[in-house]
């Protein structure tokens, strides 16, 4: 299920094959840049980028051996090099390829995440823009509060989603770091001009400082951002649960021709795309936890990181992009039904309309504490009586005193309610001309 909602790419950059043409990558940026340091010879370094090469299978036999990925890749492919290769990996620790390589893949993978960004908010901005003036019950504790739109619910969403665009490319920036500066970040054996220069070669920036790897605070700062974005799907896939209740019926997830909804009651229509991304939502935050945890290492580094990095981080890219996908295909296809949003907004016989009831009286001089147990105690026997609210302020003496019938029916004006809203979206989608 994953893999049908996940851009191909997304797998590809987390395969073995990915990371093994990312740390050569970075070989042969390191040995370019030290022979043209004069450190390596040039037909050295020619040999290296010419026939540089590996087999996954000659490092998986050799790593049995070894037991050490990062010395049974050079192995494989010193191999292929010939004498040349002893220039392969010269003065450099295997952090310095697998950090650097590591930034260039969540570097690309972060490019997949703003892609599928970015088609999310297409579709809910077309959305709603089609139900901008779409009038519906506004719940605040799940209960009854004032008129809304459904396209203000969702310009929220489309406003949120811009904050995760946000975060995105800022965590991009903070992760595309890449350090060659040896075993404890003393530049022992290199000077720092090659790492700047390798780190320019591959787009990359140099770390400030560095101990033997670049620290996780950055990638924790990443897991985290991806973990928020994971919780806005979340937050907009509950919404949709919500309305999608039989008793509420506003909304509905898009259901299949053939589809089936339960093995035991075929009327149902479930919201299992909804569902499950508020499901995938929780890996997310577990893993940002796993991050939170590999900030704290021994000293200059140990490896308590690297085997949680080799789940989270492969496992929280794909997992985002099939939530970011799959959403998309929900919000283009999601059913809505704007005679039961009207229904549901009636439901309750005009009380959403009581706090302008209440901001009426006061405008007209009754105290608010006043005003508020007029207005009360007639929304109360709205609810118990089931009469409408309306009716029964027009037959309240206390309430007809200061209040005309015209300006009591204006207090129910939905138009008046929603007069902001075209604002709004002005706001949300930048479109304001000053």
């Amino acid at each position: 299920m994953i893999q049908r909602y996940t851009h191909p790419e997304m797998g590809r950059i987390w395969s073995d094959q990915r990371k093994y043409e990312t740390w050569l990558q970075v070989e042969v940026a390191a040995v370019d840049a030290m022979a043209r340091a004069g450190i390596v010879p040039a037909e050295a370094a020619r040999d290296i980028r010419e026939r540089g090469a590996f087999d996954i299978g000659r490092i998986e036999e050799i790593e049995q051996v070894v037991q050490h990925d990062v010395i049974a890749f050079t192995t494989a492919v010193a191999e292929r090099v010939g004498p040349s290769a002893r220039w392969l990996h010269f003065g450099l620790t295997s952090s310095d390829v697998i950090d650097t390589a590591l930034a260039l893949q969540m570097r690309e993978a972060c490019d997949l995440i703003l892609e599928g960004l970015d088609g999310l908010t297409q579709a809910v901005r077309l959305r709603a823009e089609e139900h901008r003036r779409t009038p519906m019950v506004g719940r605040t504790h799940g209960v009854h509060a004032e008129p809304m739109t459904f396209g203000l619910k969702l310009a929220l969403w489309s406003a949120e989603l811009g904050r995760d665009v946000a975060r995105i490319r800022r965590a991009r920036e903070v992760v595309s770091m890449g350090k060659l500066s040896g075993a404890v970040g003393t530049f022992a054996h290199l000077p720092p001009s090659i790492e700047a220069d390798v780190c320019r070669t591959l787009g990359l920036q140099p770390a400030p400082v560095s101990s033997q790897i670049v620290q996780r605070d950055r990638h924790a700062e990443l897991l985290a951002t991806l973990a928020i974005t994971g919780s806005s799907i979340e937050k907009f896939a509950l919404e949709i649960r919500g309305l999608q209740k039989t008793e509420i019926g506003e909304v509905e997830e898009p259901f299949a021709t053939g589809q089936k909804g339960s093995s035991a009651m075929p009327h149902k229509r479930n919201p299992i795309g909804c569902e499950q991304l508020v499901g995938l939502a929780r890996l997310l935050r577990a893993n940002a936890g796993a991050a939170l945890e590999n900030n704290a290492l021994w000293h200059e580094r140990d490896i308590s990181h690297s085997s949680v990095e080799r789940v989270i981080l492969p496992d929280s890219f794909i997992v985002l992009d099939h939530m970011l996908r799959r959403f998309t295909r929900i919000v283009s296809g999601m059913v809505v039904y704007p005679e039961r949003m009207r229904e549901n907004l009636e439901r309750s016989g005009g009380v959403v309309f009581s706090g302008t009831v209440l901001l009426e009286l006061a405008r007209r001089g009754v105290s608010r504490e006043q005003a508020y147990e007029w207005v009360q105690r007639n929304a109360m026997r709205a609810f118990a009586e089931r009469r409408h609210f309306k009716t029964l302020l027009l037959a309240d003496p206390d309430v007809t005193r200061v209040l005309s019938p015209a300006e009591i029916d204006r207090a129910f004006d939905l138009d008046d309610q929603l007069r902001h809203v075209d604002r709004v979206f002005d706001r949300v989608f930048q479109e304001v001309t000053v």
